[in-house]
């Protein structure tokens, strides 16, 4: 039996303890504290990591505060686009939906596209109209609707600039997104992640999120990645493949492979973020190279944590 491992995120950014009123630190760490819940509580009876990751990425999806289905950001036209992606390890198959509206869990959209269709990613109506015939659960608009979200939007309306999230002040920055990965009895890999994007962006914007190899990653051979950061330099960066290459090509570790991509190659093009990972021996790291990520880990190993700062 392999150790069994599952470790979380809700995005990276300027978060600082001092903007943190503790009422809401207390929430946040009780979001991800539930996400863990959900994940680790089928890998401890034998469950598989997609399993894991789908219930932990689900469980932060239905959380408000963070932004991915509940509670995501506002577009430029006032609409709520959502993305997401899956990947299994042992099979290399996966699945992606992007530029999603009123769908309640664009994860499990994109679990329904790896699992039930041919194909790889679905974006806007097509995804939509495909979930239709899934069964896949929709929400009015006001169901992912979160006043602080407004107001983020409200700020930057009518300006060209698309403003990270949690970026009240203009000079903070969030990346939100969330995701998971996981080992599994059976040493069988996975990892999910999910997003609503960046306040105000225009034109269909699409970031890591939903690509396979940029935000999301998983091969039973080297690793399980989900991403958090400025999507566009994660995908011109290619960055959770780029651990598993590191990994499978030079013998680093997973903690080494992600620290070089985290801390040298991203940095390199000032992109900052950060990301989470397992390989099928249940080893994890969580690596970010901005102020805070909010994160969690719990193993079977004793490994049981949720952090946010640096």
């Amino acid at each position: 039996m392999s150790a069994y491992t599952l470790v979380i995120h809700g995005g990276a950014g300027t978060i600082l303890k001092e903007d943190m009123p503790p009422e809401l630190e207390a929430a946040y760490l009780q979001g991800l504290n539930d996400a863990l819940d959900a994940g680790y509580a089928l890998l401890e009876k034998g469950q598989s990591a997609m399993a894991a990751v789908l219930a932990a990425t689900l469980s932060l999806e239905d959380n408000i505060l963070f932004n991915a289905g509940k509670g995501s950001v506002f577009a430029k036209d006032g609409s709520q686009e959502m993305d997401a992606s899956i990947m299994d390890g042992k099979t290399l198959m996966a699945g992606a939906v992007a530029g999603v509206r009123n769908i309640r869990n664009p994860v499990e959209l994109a679990y329904s596209v790896m699992t039930k269709s041919s194909h790889v990613m679905l974006i806007g109506k097509g995804a939509e109209d495909f979930a239709a015939l899934q069964g896949i659960r929709t929400e009015p608009d006001e169901y992912f609707v979160s006043q602080f979200r407004y107001d983020q939007w409200k700020q930057v309306q009518g300006s060209d600039e698309a403003s990270l999230d949690h970026n009240v002040k203009l000079r903070d920055k969030k990346f939100g997104t969330v995701g998971a990965a996981a080992c599994d009895i059976h040493g069988n890999i996975a990892a999910a992640t999910s997003t609503g994007g960046m306040t105000n962006k225009q034109w269909g914007r699409v970031g890591d999120s939903s690509i396979i190899g940029a935000g999301t990653y998983a091969n039973n051979k080297t690793c399980a990645i989900s991403c958090t950061g400025h999507g566009e330099l994660f995908i011109r960066a290619v960055t959770a493949y780029d651990v598993s290459c590191l990994m499978e090509y030079k013998g680093l570790s997973l903690q080494e492979a992600m620290n070089v991509v985290v801390h040298d190659k991203l940095m390199k093009i000032n992109g900052e973020g950060g990301m989470i990972g397992v390989d099928a021996k249940g080893n994890a790291a969580m690596v970010f190279n901005s102020e805070g990520m909010y994160r969690g880990l719990r193993s079977n190993g004793g490994g049981n944590e949720v952090a946010i700062y640096k």
